[in-house]
C-alpha cells in the first residue's frame, strides 16, 4: 500500500460489514417455502428447523440441539432449564455483550461480574473467589472468540457442584484440547446473527447431552401441546414435563433454518480463512510498538472473525480517541471499547443492573482495548490495508513521525 511521510493510506477501504453470500443451495428451499407458506417449524415432521437441529447436533457431536430465535433466547432457556431458584447468583465475565447479563436478569437471576484481564479472559483468582461465595450457575462468554482456561474453570465448577453454561456466540468452530467449544459445559449456546460465523440475520442454538435439560428447554421454547413429539429421543422426559412449564415462544422459523443449513458445511473452511486473516493482521500489529494482540492459549484452536488488541504506552484517553478517529477517517472501524460512546460491551453501561461494581482490571483493559471486524472473506490486500491503516493512525496519534 502507498504511504506518504505521514503514512497516509491511498487505496480504498475494504468493506468489513457485509457477510459472505448465502450459499446457492438455500435458494430452492427458500423458494419452496415461499410457495407453500410453510414457515412454522412444527407443521411437518421434516421441517427445515428439525433438519437443521439434527445436522448441527451431528456437527457438534452432541445428543441434542434446539434451534431458537437468538443466542440470548438460548442463554435464557439454558438458565431456566437448569431450574435455578429465583435470585440465584450467576457468574459471568465482566467483558461480554450486554445480552449476557440481560439473559440472566430475564431468567430472574442475579449477574455477578468476574474481572477480565488484558488477554480478554477471566481472571481465575477473582473467579474462584466469587465461586466460593456461592453461585447457582456459571455462564462463561468466550467473548470475541477468546477462550478462557476451560480446564481450570471446569475443575472449579465440578468441585463446587455448579453447572457451567457456555456462551459460544463468537466461538463456533473453536476447539479446546480437541473438543468443540460449546460442548464442554452442561449447555452450549450459539448465535446466527449477521456478524457471526454463520449468518441468518438472527437465530440461535442450544446444545446439550442432558435429556432432562433438553426436554425442559424444548417445551419452554414453545413446543406447546404435543409438538415435542417432533423432537426425537426425549419422549419419557417430555411426558414428565407436559403442562408443567411456561411457554416462552422462542422458536426458530423455517426460513432461518433454510438459510443456515447450507452454511454448516462451510464452517471449517470459514474457520481456516478467519484464523489465517486474524494471524496475518496480528503479526503486523505485534511488530509495532503500539499494539499487542494476545496469543491463543496452548490448548485453544481459535475460530476468529474479528481481532482485538491492546494499545501499549498510550497514557491519555484523548490520544486513544484520536487514534480511533484517524482509523475511522481512513475507512477502518477500529473502536476502543471503553471510549466508544454507550458501547454495549462496557460493563458500566449496563445500568439496568443497578450500582456499577468496582472492577478495576476490566475497566483498565476496556479503556485501551481495540476491536475490529475481520470477516473470513477479506483478501490479503484488504487485510494489509487494515493493518497499514491501524499502524499509521497509531504513529500519528501517539507521536511517531
Amino acid at each position: 500500500m502507498a504511504h506518504d511521510g505521514h503514512s497516509r493510506i491511498t487505496a480504498p477501504a475494504p468493506n468489513v460489514y457485509d457477510a459472505e453470500p448465502i450459499p446457492e443451495g438455500a435458494r430452492a428451499e427458500i423458494d419452496r417455502l415461499l410457495q407453500s407458506g410453510d414457515l412454522f417449524r412444527y407443521t411437518s415432521d421434516n421441517a427445515p428447523v428439525s433438519l437443521l437441529e439434527a445436522e448441527f447436533a451431528a456437527f457438534m457431536g452432541v445428543r441434542y440441539a434446539l434451534a431458537v430465535s437468538s443466542c440470548s433466547a438460548a442463554m435464557f432457556l439454558a438458565l431456566k432449564a437448569l431450574d435455578l431458584p429465583r435470585g440465584s447468583r450467576v457468574l459471568i465475565p465482566a467483558f461480554t455483550f450486554a445480552a449476557v447479563p440481560s439473559a440472566v436478569v430475564h431468567a430472574d437471576c442475579v449477574p455477578v461480574l468476574i474481572e477480565v484481564g488484558h488477554d480478554f479472559r477471566i481472571d481465575l483468582t477473582d473467579f474462584r473467589m466469587k465461586l466460593a461465595e456461592g453461585a447457582g450457575a456459571v455462564m462463561i462468554s468466550h467473548m470475541r472468540g477468546h477462550t478462557s482456561d476451560m480446564d481450570q474453570i471446569m475443575a472449579a465448577c465440578d468441585a463446587a457442584g455448579v453447572p457451567l453454561v457456555e456462551d459460544a456466540a463468537h466461538s463456533l468452530g473453536t476447539l479446546w484440547d480437541g473438543r468443540r467449544i460449546g460442548t464442554i459445559g452442561r449447555i452450549g449456546c450459539f448465535s446466527f446473527q449477521s456478524y457471526k460465523l454463520v449468518n441468518a440475520g438472527e437465530g440461535g442454538m442450544l446444545v446439550t447431552d442432558d435429556p432432562e435439560i433438553a426436554a425442559r428447554a424444548v417445551i419452554m421454547s414453545g413446543a406447546y401441546e404435543h409438538n415435542w413429539k417432533k423432537h426425537p429421543g426425549l419422549q419419557n422426559s417430555f411426558h414428565l414435563w407436559q403442562n408443567r412449564l411456561p411457554l416462552y415462544n422462542m422458536r426458530m422459523q423455517n426460513l432461518s433454518a433454510a438459510v443456515i443449513r447450507p452454511q454448516i458445511p462451510e464452517i471449517d473452511r470459514r474457520v481456516r480463512d478467519g484464523r489465517a486473516n486474524h494471524d496475518r493482521v496480528a503479526d503486523r500489529l505485534n511488530a509495532s510498538p503500539w499494539f499487542r494482540v494476545p496469543k491463543a492459549l496452548p490448548k485453544e484452536d481459535r475460530a476468529p472473525d474479528s481481532l482485538q488488541f491492546n494499545l501499549i504506552g498510550v497514557e491519555t484517553d484523548a490520544a486513544a480517541v484520536k487514534f480511533q478517529e484517524l482509523c475511522k477517517a481512513r475507512g477502518v472501524g477500529a473502536n476502543v471499547f471503553g471510549l466508544s460512546r454507550d458501547n454495549a460491551r462496557a460493563f458500566w453501561n449496563w445500568q439496568f443492573l443497578g450500582e456499577v461494581p468496582d472492577l478495576p482490571k476490566t475497566r483498565a483493559m476496556l479503556m485501551r482495548a481495540g476491536d475490529l471486524r475481520l470477516p473470513a472473506r477479506l483478501t490479503a490486500a484488504e487485510l494489509d490495508y487494515i493493518a497499514d491503516t491501524l499502524i499509521a493512525a497509531a504513529d500519528e496519534a501517539f507521536g511517531r513521525d
